[in-house]
C-alpha cells in the first residue's frame, strides 16, 4: 500500500472526544477533521464499532480516517456502548440501543460547528451492518452509506446459522465477543473510574452464546436489524462490499436488486478486510473510491462514480487448492443491471458419479450417501480471514465420503456469475437431517479446488420459521443454494458436484448419522452461466493503486504464532482441528501500551460418534503499561446430545498476578430441528 503523506487539506486529529446521549451515557469517540473545518464546515462520516479504538483498531484506522479527513471530511470512530472507553456495558450486537445510540450519534455530529449537517456512515463487518440498519431508520442527516462484509439479513447469512444448518463460526464469533466485553478501559482516557467500568461489564456483558442458541429458527429475534424485511426503509445511496473468500459476498446481491435508491455494488477476490488491505490479493484502491462516493452524495459533486456497471466483480480464474493466497488470478468485470440478463441457467442432470449436460435422459434411481464426521475437515472457515491459512484445502479428501458428481472434461471455457443451486429429488432415514453441496474446479491432474458451497438443513424446506421433522422414507423435494461466486473453469477441467451429510466442524452435524438418497434423474445442478463477450464492456481495471495515509508506530516484542492444525489418531479415533491465532505482544509507540491477544480454538470428534462433537475456544487478553497489568481468560465449550445442546464458558480477570473475578456458566439448550 501506498502511504500518502501529502493531502489536500490538512488535518487535526482530537484522540479522545466523549460524544452525550441523551440518557446520559457518554460515547468515547476519536476524530479526524479538516483544520479548515474550524471555518468552513464539512460533512462528517461515522464509523460505530465495538473493536476498541485506542488500541485493537488504531493501527488499521490510522489508514483510512486521516486518508479521508485529508480530502475534506470529519471521520469519526466511536467505540460502541460498553466498548472500548465508552460507557454502559454491551450485553449483544444490533439491539435497539445500539441503533438509537447510533441515531443520537449522527445528530450530535450533525450539528456541531464543523459539521456541515450531512452525514455518512461506513464500516466493515459490525460497521457495515449497522450503517444498513440505522439507514433503514432514516436519520435526518445520512446522505449515504458505504457497508463492507455485511448481511441484510441476520438468520439466513450472516455468522450463526447457513440454511438453517448451526454454524461453527457462531461458537467462535461468540467466543471473541465475550473476550472483547471483558476487556477494560484505558486509565488514561477515563481515569479513575477505570476499574469500576470494567468490573460492571465483567458482570452484566453476559453470555452471547447461550442467546443466540436460544433463537435455533428464524423468529422477531433474528428479522429485528435485517433490513430484507422492508428494502424500501433504506433511502439514501449504498455502496456495498465484499470479497469471494468473505462470508458475506451474498448480501451484495440481494442490495443490488431489491434496494431502490442509488447503489452500487462491488466483490473482490477478498477475504474478510477492506479492500485497500484486501487478502487475497489484489488489493484495490478502495479510499479513492470511497472520496468519489462520499464526494457525490455527501457534498453534491457531480462527478462519475454512478457511470459504469452497478456491479463490478473479479472474475476469479482456475487456480490449484490452497488455505493462503497471495493473489487470485483473474479480471475485473462489470454488469450494468443485477440480475444480470447476459446470465442464464446452465442445467446439469445428475447420473452416477456423472453430471448429464442437455437434455439427454437419466434413468431415475437412487444413489445413498451416509457422511463420516471426518468430512468437512479441509473445509476451512465459514467467512476467511486468509490468516492464518483458513481457505479450503484440497477436496479430494472431502469427496471420499460424499456423493461426486463430475461433467466430463470441458470442451470449451465455462464462466460462472451468481449463486448456483442444487434441485434434489431425496429421501433420508432420519427426522433431522441436513445436506452439504460442494462445487469445485477439477484440475487434469485431479487435484480439486472448492469454488463455492451451501448447506441446507432439510427440516427447513418450507422456511426457516416453521421447521417439521422429515419423515423417514418419504420422498421430499429441496432447492440448495450455494454462496454466489464468479469463476471460470478452464478448458479441459472438469466442474464436480459433491454432496454429504455433514460438514463439521464448519457446520454443527445433526443429532445421529444420516443416510441421504439422491435420485439420479429427477435431481439437478443449475449454474449461472455467463458467457464471455468478445469485447469485455467493462474489463479494464478502474482502480488505482492502494492508497492511505502512514499507520502508526507499533514495536513488536513477542512475534505472534498462527496456526491451522488437523490430527488423527489412528487408535482412539479422536480426530481435531486446532487454530491457533496469536498477535504476540505489540507495543502501540505513540502511547506505549503493549497488547497480547492470543485465541485457541479446538473442534474435536471421535470415529463417527456423532454425542462426540466438541468445540472449545480460549481467549487471553492483556493490557500492559507501566504499573497497569490487566489480563482476562475466556473459555466457551459447545457439546451436544441427541436432544440438546450443552454450553459451558468461564471467565478469569487478573490485575498483575491477582485474580479478582471468576465466574462460570452452564447451560443446557433444546436442540430445535438442528
Amino acid at each position: 500500500m501506498k502511504a500518502v503523506t501529502s493531502l489536500p487539506h490538512e488535518i487535526r486529529e482530537d484522540e479522545h472526544v466523549w460524544i452525550p446521549l441523551p440518557d446520559g451515557t457518554r460515547l468515547g469517540a476519536r476524530i479526524w477533521r479538516p483544520v479548515s473545518s474550524d471555518d468552513e464546515p464539512v460533512p462528517a462520516v461515522l464509523e460505530l464499532i465495538p473493536y476498541r479504538k485506542r488500541d485493537f483498531t488504531a493501527l488499521r484506522d490510522s489508514i483510512h480516517h486521516p486518508y479521508m479527513a485529508g480530502h475534506g471530511y470529519a471521520c469519526v470512530r466511536v467505540d460502541l456502548r460498553g466498548s472500548g472507553e465508552s460507557e454502559g456495558v454491551l450485553t449483544d450486537e444490533y439491539l435497539e440501543q445500539e441503533l438509537s445510540d447510533g441515531e443520537d450519534v449522527l445528530a450530535w455530529l450533525a450539528e456541531q460547528p464543523w459539521c456541515d449537517g450531512r452525514t455518512g456512515m461506513m464500516g466493515i463487518s459490525w460497521g457495515g451492518f449497522n450503517a444498513l440498519q440505522i439507514a433503514a431508520r432514516k436519520p435526518a442527516s445520512l446522505s449515504a452509506i458505504a457497508t463492507v462484509c455485511s448481511t441484510d439479513d441476520r438468520y439466513a447469512d450472516d455468522v450463526h446459522y447457513m440454511g438453517g444448518c448451526l454454524l461453527s463460526d457462531n461458537l467462535s464469533w461468540a467466543s471473541t465477543m465475550f473476550a472483547y466485553n471483558s476487556c477494560p478501559p484505558d486509565p488514561e482516557l477515563v481515569g479513575d473510574r477505570w476499574r469500576e467500568m470494567w468490573y460492571d461489564r465483567l458482570e452484566h456483558s453476559g453470555l452471547w452464546l447461550h442467546e443466540w442458541l436460544s433463537h435455533q429458527r428464524r423468529d422477531d429475534y433474528w428479522r429485528h436489524g435485517s433490513i430484507c424485511e422492508d428494502y424500501h426503509a433504506v433511502q439514501c445511496p449504498v455502496l456495498a462490499v465484499s470479497g469471494w473468500a468473505d462470508g458475506y459476498s451474498n448480501a451484495v446481491f440481494r442490495l443490488l436488486e431489491n434496494l431502490d435508491v442509488p447503489r452500487k455494488g462491488l466483490i473482490g477476490p477478498w477475504s474478510h478486510k477492506y479492500p485497500h488491505l484486501g487478502q487475497p490479493g489484489p488489493a484495490i484502491g478502495f479510499l479513492q473510491e470511497l472520496v468519489r462516493w462520499w464526494d457525490r452524495w455527501l457534498k453534491g459533486i457531480e462527478n462519475d462514480v454512478m457511470e459504469g456497471p452497478i456491479l463490478r466483480t473479479w472474475m476469479q480464474e482456475s487456480a490449484v487448492p490452497s488455505t493462503a493466497y497471495a493473489e487470485r488470478p483473474g479480471r475485473w468485470v462489470g454488469e450494468p443491471d443485477w440480475p444480470s440478463p447476459a446470465v442464464h441457467a446452465h442445467e446439469f442432470l445428475l447420473d452416477e458419479n456423472t453430471l448429464v449436460s442437455g437434455d439427454a435422459g437419466v434413468e431415475d434411481r437412487p444413489l445413498p450417501i451416509e457422511s463420516p464426521l471426518s468430512v468437512g475437515q479441509f473445509a476451512g472457515k465459514w467467512c476467511s480471514y486468509n490468516a492464518p491459512p483458513d481457505l479450503p484445502y484440497d477436496q479430494r479428501e472431502e469427496d471420499g465420503g460424499s456423493l461426486v458428481f463430475d461433467t466430463e472434461p470441458l470442451g470449451e471455457r465455462c464462466e460462472i456469475l451468481g449463486a448456483p443451486a442444487v434441485d434434489l429429488d431425496f429421501e433420508v432415514n432420519q427426522p433431522v437431517a441436513m445436506v452439504a453441496a460442494r462445487l469445485s474446479d477439477v484440475h487434469a491432474d485431479g487435484r480439486a479446488t472448492r469454488v463455492t458451497y451451501g448447506l441446507l438443513n432439510l427440516t427447513h424446506l418450507d422456511g426457516h420459521a416453521e421447521p417439521e421433522t422429515l419423515v423417514p422414507g418419504k420422498r421430499y423435494r429441496a432447492r440448495v443454494y450455494l454462496n454466489g461466486c464468479a469463476q471460470a473453469f478452464p478448458e479441459g477441467h472438469k466442474i464436480r458436484l459433491s454432496l454429504s451429510t455433514s460438514y463439521w466442524p464448519l457446520a454443527w452435524p445433526p443429532p445421529k448419522p444420516v443416510r441421504l438418497t439422491v435420485h439420479a434423474g429427477t435431481s439437478k445442478l443449475v449454474l449461472p452461466a455467463r458467457p464471455r463477450p468478445e469485447t469485455e464492456p467493462y474489463g479494464d481495471s478502474p482502480f488505482g493503486e492502494p492508497e492511505g495515509t502512514p499507520p502508526l508506530s507499533e514495536t513488536r516484542l513477542v512475534p505472534g504464532d498462527q496456526r491451522w492444525t488437523v490430527s488423527r489418531d489412528l487408535v482412539g479415533y479422536e480426530s481435531a482441528l486446532e487454530v491457533v491465532k496469536d498477535l504476540g505482544v505489540v507495543r502501540l509507540d505513540d502511547i506505549g501500551l503493549k497488547l497480547k491477544r492470543r485465541a485457541y480454538e479446538r473442534y474435536s470428534w471421535v470415529g463417527d460418534d456423532f454425542g462426540s462433537v466438541c468445540g472449545e475456544n480460549e481467549w487471553r487478553m492483556r493490557f500492559t503499561r507501566e504499573d497497569w497489568d490487566v489480563e482476562t481468560v475466556t473459555k466457551t465449550v459447545l457439546t451436544s446430545t441427541p436432544d440438546d445442546f450443552v454450553l459451558h464458558a468461564q471467565l478469569d480477570a487478573y490485575e498483575g498476578s491477582n485474580r479478582v473475578l471468576s465466574k462460570n456458566w452452564q447451560h443446557t439448550i433444546p436442540r430445535d430441528h438442528v
